[in-house]
């Protein structure tokens, strides 16, 4: 038993817990909107922009925090106005706009000197957090949890059916972009958990694997929030026993239960699965 508790007796690993915990229910909410909208490429797009940001801002003095949200707000804005005035498909504009962002990032990065490991920048250092990584992780997924609750009825409209949305009056464009300010945030949020590389996989295997389980939005968002905490915490506990990153370990997680709901989809008939979601939620 002591050796099973072995990890809650470290301060390190009581702050990675702590982080964990911080960031599942705003990226599990988020993740449910970007799944329904089909916005996975944006995510990865904004969380691989956000590395130059990071590093202008380390070379000004400025928080990290501002310059990486500054950056992430410029991809997408970038994105859709190269969408919107050319030929090219969204994927194709956001596909050209963050890789170039990102190698950007990588060469303003290695042409500085700093003390900030490019690792813990991609992949994050979840064992290396520090007090007040988790009050900041803690009041940017409060602010964005607020924000999707307040809207989350218009939101959800949106995503559905947003030219049905704009026909009936709603601020399709406050919508839209209000959207991509809370990913943009909540990227920032989990740099310290899972990096930029880990990122896409927090913001959409949660919603994932709660789309194929439920029938309903609002089942689809408390399943999701149930997913993430679970594969946040499991990751962070099992990489002690297996000397492994927390984050690519709960990654693993996340994927190792998306096969299997993926399998139990495919076995199990539709109508017990959803009866157990409904007892549950």
């Amino acid at each position: 038993m002591e050796a099973l508790l072995a990890p809650f007796e470290f301060g390190f690993m009581q702050r990675a817990f702590a982080l964990s915990l911080l960031a599942a229910i705003p990226t599990a909410l988020l993740s449910c909107f970007l799944v329904v909208r089909g916005w996975a490429l944006l995510g990865d797009a904004v969380s691989h922009a956000v590395l130059p940001g990071i590093v202008l801002a380390y070379i000004f003095g400025l928080p990290l925090l501002i310059g990486a949200f500054a950056a992430a707000m410029v991809c997408a804005l970038a994105s859709g106005y190269v969408a919107d005035n050319s030929r090219i498909k969204p994927d194709t504009a956001m596909g050209v706009v963050f890789s170039g962002m990102f190698g950007l990032g990588v060469v303003l990065f290695t042409a500085i000197e700093t003390d900030i490991h490019l690792d813990h920048v991609l992949f994050g250092n979840l064992l290396g957090v520090e007090p007040q990584e988790l009050w900041t992780s803690g009041i940017i997924g409060l602010v964005v949890v607020i924000g999707l609750f307040i809207f989350w009825r218009d939101l959800r409209f949106q995503s559905f059916d947003p030219a049905q949305a704009q026909l009936l009056g709603l601020r399709v464009g406050m919508l839209h972009y209000g959207l991509l300010s809370a990913l943009a945030l909540t990227i920032v949020a989990t740099l310290a958990a899972t990096g930029l590389i880990l990122a896409i996989g927090l913001l959409i295997a949660p919603g994932a694997i709660a789309f194929l389980l439920t029938r309903t939005f609002a089942q689809m968002m408390l399943v999701s929030v149930g997913v993430c905490i679970f594969s946040l915490l499991t990751g962070v506990y099992l990489s002690f026993f297996l000397d492994s990153a927390p984050a690519p370990t709960a990654i693993l997680v996340f994927t190792t239960l998306f096969i299997a709901v993926f399998i139990g989809k495919r076995i199990a008939p539709q109508a017990r699965i959803s009866t157990v979601i409904q007892r549950i939620t």
